[in-house]
């Protein structure tokens, strides 16, 4: 199978030129997802705890359009605007969205765009 465009109006509509989500086959890479509401393009939430669970819903939204869930992930990128303040908020939010064995993981501090957390996933079709 070639790669496949994956696309929802059910998460943010790309802010440049990529794709939600690439289907391979096998994997579904998402593109990093910020805490965009996908109906009015505005920013969620004014903490990571709030922007983090916008960002992850986005991200089930992707996988979903792909037939798959969080649980399908295997590796998960976070970048933090504030790694050291923010990190156990984030933490503890994620927690909430996955489940043992959790996904290999790398989190990351970043100079982000008015936004404190941004997360992409890559999940393994069964």
């Amino acid at each position: 199978m070639a790669h496949k465009e994956i696309r929802t109006d059910a998460a943010p509509k790309p802010g440049g030129t990529y794709s939600q989500g690439i289907d391979t086959g096998d994997f579904v890479h998402t593109a990093g997802m910020g805490p965009i509401d996908p109906a009015t393009g505005a920013i969620v939430g004014d903490d990571v705890a709030s922007q983090t669970r916008r960002v992850l819903d986005n991200l089930k939204a992707v996988l979903a359009e792909a037939g798959l869930d969080l649980g399908h992930v295997v590796k998960v990128t976070t970048h933090l605007e504030h790694l050291r303040r923010d990190f156990a908020g984030y933490d503890e939010v994620y927690r909430e969205y996955f489940t043992e064995p959790y996904p290999v993981r790398t989190t990351v501090g970043s100079d982000l765009m008015n936004i404190l957390v941004e997360i992409d996933v890559v999940a393994r079709r069964p």
